[in-house]
This record gives structure tokens, C-alpha cells and sequence, in this order.
């Protein structure tokens, strides 16, 4: 018993450190592998068509055309997207520089076309300064046009580096669409847990993944792409630039894409451009704040959206932990979470009828071991009983003379 103990511990210990030297080995790559496999999550049902189509018998030729599928609408897509901001981004940033661009004379505009009254007000919470203001505000400006600057020569510099991670992401996908049917199984069955639980947490998983990327990624790009067409419409300069942060903003909940059409809105009003900023206005509110309410029902379902509060926090800090890739991973991690504590009431009243049980066993097992002791005493003593019996019938015929009963013995011959 202790050998088979220490044999087990030492699997442990063993499994332990294969699994950690396999996870350092693949965490250069773990962009790459993860967003393989919620592109897998989010597109097998696409899969699972066109294996339906070709009946079930050309499984690569179905996941490769998922393949084919996914690079057209999703990854070419975003690398023009890409390059043409990077572009842009290099432009803002010598506009910026070169004083074309100043977002402090923007802010001294506004402030200059407010009421006197106003003026006051904005003086006591310590905004009524112009020169600080516009200092801050043209510094700000600069840094952040810098930091995109530098952001979009690092993906430049990159470029082998993205190549080989796309490469191992697709590769990643194609067997993950191919083998997934039989790969949920086999991970399922590796979780130590309930098979109500283990169905309950995978479910959970798979819907929020879809949720966070078909639900929160498609609705941000609508509003982006929204909201870039307007600002083109209306004249605007960098209106890519405008859509793209649009998008990214519309991630957070509550106030999303307003940070960024609501304070031009408000420069074409105090300015004089009636016109421009009544119809920013009302495309703002009726179309762009809109979209959230009519599209997530569709995309995701009422029953699966988390609470904009628990999605702000862990977009925020799936963000600053993770990076870009924050923005699935924050929401995911906290939808786990909710869900393991949701399964805790259930699971600790498993554990407890499991408990009891077992204590119903070990205090069975004392009138049990009476019961069978009596019982193999009495077949013991049937047995002898029965033993002795068949041995006096023995005797008994060995000494009774041959011949019928009561006749005379014949005697000898002479």
C-alpha cells in the first residue's frame, strides 16, 4: 500500500514537471495558440456544415475551407486595416509635431464661445486655466501620437516574428476545426470534477467566448466603422484613426464611443457648425448607441451577457495584465469565475451527501461483519452436523451382515 502511495506521488510530481516545462516552451507562442482556439470555438459551426455537406467523409477538406473562410473575413481584413492605420497614425503624428494639428487650440475655441457663466463655474473645479489647459492638453497630443508612432515601427520590425505566429495559429486551427469533435471529450474527461460540472463549466466557456467575440468584437466594429463613415462625411481628418479608437472603446460598457463623437459634437455647437453637430448628435444616440441594444440579443442572447460592470472591470484589467489580447481574456477569466461560484453551493452538497454516505457505510460495516461471522458459524455447524450424520450412516452399514434381514446365517460346510 505505501509503495503504491509513493508510486502515484511520484506520477504527480513527474506530471507536474512535464507540464511546466511544456507551458514555458509554448508561451512565446500563446497569442497565437489562443486566438486559435477561439477562432475554432467561434467558426465550427460553419465547420460543422460544410462536414455536413460532404457528408462527414473529408474532414480536411472541410477545415480547410474553414480555414480559407476565416482569412478572408477576418485576418486579411484586418491587416489592410492595419497597415492602412499605420499610415495614418505616421501622418496624425507629423501634424501633431508640425502644430497642424493642436488639440489645446480645439479646447481654447470651445471655452472662448461658453457664456461668461459658464467661465465661473469652470474655474472653481480648476479647468478655467486656458494656457495650462492647452499645455496639458497639446502635451498629451504629442506623447500619445508618439507612442502609436513607435507602436507601429515595433509591428514593422516585427514582421518575421507576426509571420510565424499567423503561420502557427492557422496550422493550430486547421487540426483544432478537424479533431475538435473528438479533442472536448477527451479534455472533458480530465477535469477532476462532477460530469454535471464539467458540461456546465465547457458550456460556459464556449458561450462566453462567443459572446465576447461575436457579441462585444462585431457590435465594437459596427460602431466603429459607424462612426468613421460619419466622420468622413462631416469632413473630419484621421477619420480611420477615429473609427479604429471608436472600436476599441465600445469594448467598455456605458460609455464606449461617446468618449470620442460626443466631445466633436460639442466643438461643432460652441463653434458655430450648427449643422455638423446636430447631425453627429443624432447619429451618435440613435445609431451608434443603439447598436449595443439591438445587435447583442441577436448576436449573443439575453442570458449570456455579463454584467456591464463585471465587463468593464475585467476588460480594464485583462487590458493592463495581457495586453491586447486583455479584452477576451479578462471577460472569460471573470466568467469563469462566476460560474465556479455559482457550481460551489451544488458542489458542496455533493461533498456532503458524499460524506454521509460514507458514514453510513462505516457504521453498517461492524453489523454487517456480525451478521456474516454468525452466518459462516451456523453453515459451519450445519456442515459438521451434517458431516457426522454422513459418517454414522457409514459405520452403520459397514457392520450390518450381508443377506436379507432376520434370516438364519448359513453355516459353513463340513
Amino acid at each position: 500500500m505505501q509503495t503504491s502511495t509513493l508510486h502515484f506521488r511520484s506520477f504527480l510530481l513527474l506530471l507536474a514537471a512535464v507540464s511546466v516545462a511544456f507551458i514555458s516552451i509554448l508561451l512565446p507562442f500563446y497569442a497565437a495558440i489562443f486566438w486559435g482556439g477561439v477562432l475554432a470555438v467561434i467558426f465550427s459551426p460553419l465547420h460543422r456544415l460544410l462536414a455536413r455537406l460532404f457528408g462527414g467523409r473529408h474532414r480536411n477538406l472541410a477545415a480547410f475551407l474553414t480555414v480559407v473562410c476565416i482569412t478572408l473575413i477576418v485576418i486579411l481584413p484586418l491587416i489592410f486595416i492595419a497597415g492602412a492605420l499605420a499610415k495614418e497614425v505616421a501622418g496624425m503624428y507629423n501634424r501633431i509635431n508640425t502644430g497642424q494639428l493642436n488639440l489645446g487650440h480645439y479646447y481654447e475655441q470651445i471655452i472662448a464661445a461658453l457664456p461668461p457663466s459658464v467661465h465661473g463655474w469652470l474655474d472653481s473645479f480648476g479647468v478655467g486655466d486656458l494656457l495650462s489647459i492647452r499645455e496639458k492638453l497639446s502635451t498629451g497630443a504629442l506623447q500619445a501620437s508618439q507612442f502609436l508612432a513607435k507602436q507601429a515601427v515595433n509591428v514593422g520590425q516585427n514582421t518575421f516574428q507576426f509571420i510565424i505566429g499567423l503561420g502557427v495559429m492557422l496550422y493550430l486551427l486547421f487540426f483544432l476545426l478537424r479533431d475538435g469533435a473528438a479533442l472536448v471529450p477527451r479534455l472533458k474527461s480530465l477535469v477532476p470534477l462532477e460530469d454535471a460540472h464539467r458540461h456546465d463549466l465547457f458550456q460556459k466557456f464556449a458561450t462566453v467566448v462567443r459572446a465576447t467575440v461575436k457579441g462585444n468584437i462585431v457590435i465594437a466594429a459596427t460602431q466603429g466603422l459607424l462612426g468613421g463613415l460619419m466622420f468622413t462625411f462631416l469632413g473630419i481628418q484621421g477619420s480611420l484613426f477615429w473609427g479604429v479608437l471608436m472600436a476599441f472603446l465600445s469594448l467598455l460598457p456605458a460609455v464606449g464611443a461617446s468618449l470620442i463623437w460626443v466631445p466633436v459634437a460639442v466643438y461643432f455647437l460652441v463653434t458655430g457648425a450648427y449643422a455638423e453637430g446636430i447631425i453627429l448628435t443624432l447619429f451618435g444616440v440613435l445609431v451608434i448607441g443603439l447598436i449595443d441594444n439591438l445587435l447583442r440579443p441577436i448576436l449573443v442572447g439575453k442570458d449570456t451577457k455579463l454584467p456591464d460592470y463585471v465587463v468593464l472591470i475585467s476588460t480594464l484589467g485583462g487590458l493592463s495584465v495581457f495586453g491586447l489580447n486583455g479584452f477576451v481574456i479578462g471577460p472569460l477569466f471573470a466568467a469563469l469565475f462566476m460560474a465556479c461560484w455559482d457550481l460551489f453551493p451544488s458542489a458542496v452538497l455533493l461533498n456532503q451527501n458524499a460524506a454521509e454516505r460514507l458514514d453510513d457505510a462505516r457504521a453498517a460495516a461492524p453489523q454487517t461483519a456480525i451478521a456474516s461471522a454468525a452466518t459462516s458459524e451456523a453453515a459451519t455447524s450445519e456442515a459438521a452436523t451434517s458431516e457426522a450424520a454422513t459418517s454414522e450412516a457409514a459405520r452403520r452399514e459397514a457392520i450390518t451382515p450381508t443377506g436379507s434381514p432376520g434370516s438364519p446365517e448359513t453355516p459353513p460346510p463340513r
